[in-house]
């Protein structure tokens, strides 16, 4: 399990016995129904539901692209998107198959780069959408569908299309009958940034070469102690840290991490906190970092700015690879002392002086201890910060299985083009 630390907040934040019990509270809600829109909290046992359900399909599936696919490409938009994008990125597989995307966006060099990176490869499409009237994954399919029949002809186009979308309704659905595409499903009971443990995710992330199975069962366990952690139960203790600090003043929470490959995962935890808490004129704004390289721009920021910011670093007690400081005649630089030394060690050095300064600067620190950048670690985090999130939401006292904001732009957008949806 992710072991919280949250020595970083002691000067900043102690939280009470009724804050300990709010959070207690806000999660008895979750598991028993009790909580606003408790028909959206399927994400619950949704790690072994896909194990005793869909997830032999994916694997097959997956199988079937890898047979047939040097590329996949992977259209969708927000939580459509950045949960595979974010284990792919993280976890670095080293599979067969290329996974591209796109949907995610209306950049017409973006297309073109993702047709030109495609090239003349065999590849194989994943559309991803519960209504499939989402307008930028929609058009993004319209571009590779044509280009998947240019290629192979409408029927075996056809056998290349793989629909994640609605059980039984929506555009993508009918779509995807007429046609005979094959299809998974996005379930009613989960909103789409909880989703990546569905098909959602899990399609890009086997056919990447993660095992799925092994990420669904670390998931579905730590689940299971979370849930059954009555005790300083760390899902709740960081809901309930992060509340107390945004009372406090703490407008801004910085995600923090030293591993470059995490950035994806930043972006989904932005989404994830953002849209569940960022409502009712409410909310600690999401802001992703990575360090050391920011360390030498926003750094500044965070250590001298206004002092809104707290900060949550993600750490891992080991590390995927080993690399030394070699020796070097000269000297030049002054790091002879670290001769011999790993990076990470190194790293791990510095990601305790910057905890000291930031604390000491005004920027209380939660930190994350992670055993490793694996799919275990993938499963822990993905868990460990829905959790947190639902019960940080119910604390703030706003629905975070919502999202009225996102519709806003929608209608100006389609007034403006002239369409209907």
């Amino acid at each position: 399990m992710i072991r919280l630390d949250l020595t970083g907040t002691e000067k900043y934040c102690s939280l009470t016995d009724e804050e300990l019990r709010a959070a207690a509270a806000a999660h008895r809600s979750l598991l028993e129904g009790t909580g606003v829109e408790s028909d959206k909290t399927g994400w619950l046992t949704l790690a072994d539901r896909i194990l005793t359900g869909e997830c032999r399909d994916i694997l097959a599936a997956a199988e079937k692209i890898k047979s047939d696919s040097k590329v996949l490409v992977v259209l969708g938009i927000g939580g459509s998107y950045l949960g595979a994008r974010a284990a792919i990125e993280m976890l670095q597989p080293e599979g067969d198959v290329e996974i591209l995307f796109a949907g995610n966006g209306l950049s017409p060099t973006y297309i073109r780069n993702v047709i030109r990176t495609l090239g003349d490869r065999d590849f194989s499409v994943n559309v991803i959408s519960k209504s499939g009237t989402t307008m930028e994954t929609s058009l993004g399919f319209r571009v590779f569908k044509d280009l998947l029949e240019k290629k192979y002809g409408e029927a075996e186009a056809a056998k290349r299309i793989y629909a994640t979308t609605d059980a039984v309704k929506g555009a993508l659905k009918g779509l995807s009958d007429r046609k005979g595409y094959t299809t998974f499903v996005v379930p009613d009971d989960v909103g789409g940034r909880f989703s990546v443990l569905s098909a959602v995710g899990l399609l890009p992330m086997a056919v990447a070469g993660i095992d799925i199975v092994n990420v669904l069962t670390v998931a579905a366990r730590t689940m299971k102690e979370l849930n059954e952690c009555t005790e300083g139960n760390p899902a709740e203790i960081y809901a309930a840290v992060r509340q107390n600090l945004y009372r406090s003043g703490k407008a801004i929470e910085i995600l923090a991490c030293f591993e470059p490959c995490f950035r994806f995962m930043g972006e989904w935890w932005k989404q994830l906190y953002g849209e569940s808490e960022g409502k009712d004129g409410k909310g600690l704004f999401p802001a992703y970092v990575e360090y050391t390289a920011d360390l030498h721009s926003m750094g500044q920021m965070i250590q001298d700015g206004e002092r809104n910011i707290v900060e949550t670093a993600i750490l891992f007690d080991t590390d995927r690879q080993q690399i030394s400081v070699p020796d070097e005649a000269s000297n030049a630089d002054g790091f002879g002392g670290l001769v011999g030394r790993t990076f990470g060690d190194v790293c791990r050095v510095v990601a305790d002086a910057v905890r000291e300064a930031h604390v000491d600067g005004g920027v209380p620190n939660v930190r994350l201890n992670v055993e490793a950048c694996d799919e275990a670690g993938f499963a822990q985090i993905v868990t460990f910060f829905e959790l947190s999130c639902a019960i940080s939401g119910y604390l703030e006292g706003v629905n975070p299985f919502n999202q009225p904001g996102v519709e806003v732009y929608k209608a100006n957008m389609i007034r403006r083009l002239g369409t209907k949806k």
